[in-house]
């Protein structure tokens, strides 16, 4: 259901997961500076993916869905972002040995409904130039319902299944971020027995430093 793309060679080989409503740039940030290949995902109803069947904007549906992917391609560890940091989570609650690292960036949401925003609240919340706004507001009309269908979901049922989980975990979350809240980093970091965080005000106006932990944390 998904597609893919790869970039660099050799190992290791990183799934790179994407954001709700992410433009293909943004889809390719965090693989900025990464050692081996990365599989950048894109998922239904994003880029030059086909649109989303019916019933699809579910956690568990995405992460299977990128559990087979990283099958296919050989994936060792994972890069998540909002919404696929999401699906990692409940991936990982299901198959606690599925990848070597982990990096969840601007995890949402865990085992607890949170106040979701409207769409207007997802497009505009992040900032950035007229043209910017644009390509977001383009990407979320063809995402059809797909924030209505989210809204209330929780990523695990219960955050204890990831204790099970021993490869180490990187959390990144933000201070001033409306759509990500810090809590809720800091409660996924918790989660994991080998769970580590890290806070900057906004993602988009710390790349440099996100990159650094990130080049940092997936060499190992």
């Amino acid at each position: 259901m998904v597609t893919h793309r790869s970039f660099g060679s050799g190992e290791p080989v990183t799934l790179v997961g994407h954001g709700l409503g992410a433009t293909p740039g943004e889809a390719r940030l965090p693989t900025s500076g990464l050692p081996g290949t990365k599989v950048v995902v894109t998922l239904p109803s994003h880029g030059d993916a086909p649109d989303a069947p019916e019933g699809y904007w579910t956690y568990p549906r995405i992460a299977a869905d990128l559990r087979e992917l990283a099958r296919d391609t050989g994936a060792t560890r994972a890069v998540g972002v909002s919404l696929t940091a999401g699906a990692l989570l409940a991936l990982l609650a299901r198959e606690p040995d599925a990848f070597e690292r982990v990096v969840l960036l601007l995890p949402a949401v865990l085992d607890e409904p949170r106040p979701a925003p409207t769409r207007e609240e997802a497009i505009t919340a992040v900032g950035g130039p007229p043209g910017y706004q644009a390509e977001r507001r383009a990407a979320f009309a063809r995402l059809g319902d797909a924030p209505d269908a989210l809204r209330g979901q929780v990523a695990v049922p219960d955050r204890a299944a990831l204790a099970l989980v021993t490869a180490p975990v990187l959390v990144v979350g933000a201070t001033r971020d409306p759509l990500h809240p810090e809590d809720v980093a800091k409660q996924v970091a918790a989660a994991f027995p080998n769970g580590r965080l890290e806070l900057v005000p906004s993602w988009l106006t710390h790349r440099d430093d996100v990159r650094g932990w990130l080049v940092d944390f997936l060499h190992g």
